[in-house]
């Protein structure tokens, strides 16, 4: 990363969108611009779990001025970042389909333990660096992070459903306060978080920190009050909730340091804190500079190595856990990644390459359950399991590749309707029946081309002769790709 380039990050939380521009300086990335705009997407969630159209409508049209101030920034500047809310939604790629298109640029839902490593990531690169051991709370509108780790290293990472959109709407309907709304908002909060206490006791972490929204928002009001500044403490949650109680709403609540876009959430929020208060013994907690949008931005810098990309880690670690034949792995993913770039004329960043040869690597991930219908197990692995740097939509199409490795192609039907996605699985499979025999092919007299949607397979004199049974199987692999909507003919000599 050449010092000087612009990064960006978007956030599309519950309650907020954020965008955050800094520019790359010896490791370093430093604030250019920072713009947030109150969307309450979670608010637009009914009962079957479907984003309103005014909801949508919202995300939108952030996302437009956004994509104003990012013109002239190349994907690899830019990551996007969606969390609970459309993580929950049942149509979230009516959403996310025209948000793209919007935005100009990919966005991902993330997983809540991706969510939460990227939060810790954020507030690790804004602190000043110890070895001193962190609890790292961040309460969003509808879901709930919390990290253990200590430096730069997430250890132990959790996302709970709730948050302070969630629970201002279910607990404090119309912004009503009551000491009986947050006594019952808070034995709730407790019941979804009591799991937490086993996973991070208090014995293992020193310091706990709150990141985002609510926390600051707490901090900000306690210190316009009176409070300490730069700490939140139990006293003051207690004091500020006695206001809100004797206020009666959040509308008729009139407090220093209240933002109006903070208002609406506040009980909610309020509530929750108070319960990891009360559940982890919290005596104070400090409000940290990090969220997850920096982290996003420092994840940009560490995927432009493949040694520090944790999505690189995380495959090393996936086929460690599964006790996958690594040589056979890496044999598959060479011949693959050499197909591919025959036909890929669009990949020209890599990326795509990048992606085959990490499905090629576990595409035998499945054969821990069982040989049998071991890419269907391989695919459900991939799609179930918690996998640092991934997204759901590319941890999703990895599944699809290793489910579509061998067998019949209809039931990759959908995905099939995309081109880029039939050239990297037609160089899995044949990769896969090239290294039948678990040792190196002569893929280089194997030669790929495609036009029109029409894909051509030759090979050089002699080779079928040499390889008959890879000759027989390449045959058989023409009659499977007959009942697809592409077609595949061979000149195999």
């Amino acid at each position: 990363m050449l010092n000087g380039t612009l990064l960006a990050a978007i956030d599309l939380g519950s309650n907020s969108f954020r965008l955050e521009i800094g520019r790359f300086h010896s490791g370093h990335i430093e604030r250019v611009e920072y713009l947030k705009e109150t969307v309450r997407q979670g608010n637009g969630l009914d009962e079957q779990k479907n984003l309103s159209a005014a909801a949508m409508q919202r995300g939108w049209d952030c996302l437009a001025r956004f994509a104003e101030r990012l013109h002239g920034f190349q994907k690899h500047q830019v990551r996007a970042v969606a969390t609970q809310t459309l993580r929950e939604a049942v149509n979230r790629d009516v959403f996310l389909e025209r948000a793209q298109q919007i935005l100009g640029f990919a966005i991902e839902v993330v997983s809540g333990q991706e969510e939460a490593r990227l939060i810790y990531q954020g507030v690790s690169r804004l602190l000043p660096q110890s070895d001193e051991k962190r609890l790292v709370v961040d309460i969003g509108g509808r879901s709930t992070e919390m990290i253990l780790g200590q430096g730069y290293e997430a250890r132990r990472m959790e996302s709970y459903r709730l948050g302070s959109v969630a629970w201002s709407t279910r607990y404090f309907p119309k912004g009503l306060c009551s000491t009986g709304s947050f006594k019952t908002a808070e034995i709730a909060a407790q019941a979804v978080l009591d799991e937490a206490l086993g996973t991070f006791p208090a014995s293992e972490w020193r310091v706990a920190y709150g990141s985002s929204g609510t926390v600051g928002a707490v901090a900000d009001i306690l210190a316009a009050n009176g409070f300490a500044a730069g700490v939140v403490t139990r006293p003051g949650l207690d004091w500020l909730m006695d206001r809100m109680v004797k206020a009666g709403s959040v509308d008729a609540l009139r407090l220093d340091g209240l933002k109006e876009d903070r208002r609406a959430v506040l009980g909610g929020g309020l509530a929750v804190l108070r319960a990891i208060f009360g559940l982890f013994g919290i005596e104070q907690m400090l409000p940290a500079q990090g969220a997850l949008r920096q982290g996003a931005l420092y994840d940009l810098i560490d995927r432009e190595g493949n040694d520090t990309d944790v999505r690189e880690r995380t495959v090393r670690w996936l086929a460690e856990r599964f006790s996958i034949d690594t040589e056979q792995a890496e044999r598959v993913s060479t011949v693959a990644c050499a197909l591919f770039a025959q036909i890929a004329a669009d990949n020209a960043d890599g990326r795509y390459s990048q992606k085959l040869a990490w499905a090629a690597r576990l595409h035998e991930i499945g054969t821990h359950i069982s040989h049998e219908r071991s890419y269907h197990h391989g695919a459900y692995i991939l799609d179930h399991v918690d996998a640092p740097g991934f997204s759901f939509p590319e941890l999703h199409r990895m599944s699809q590749l290793v489910l579509g490795q061998r067998g019949k192609l209809r039931k990759l039907e959908f995905a099939l309707a995309d081109e880029l996605f039939a050239k990297q699985l037609l160089s899995l499979r044949l990769a896969v029946l090239l290294c039948h025999a678990r040792q190196m092919p002569e893929h280089a007299a194997v030669r790929l081309s495609y036009k029109n949607g029409a894909f051509r397979l030759g090979t050089a004199d002699g080779w079928a002769k040499r390889f008959p049974q890879s000759a027989w199987l390449l045959g058989e692999e023409v009659l499977a790709w007959q009942k697809s909507p592409w077609r595949l003919a061979a000149e195999i000599r």
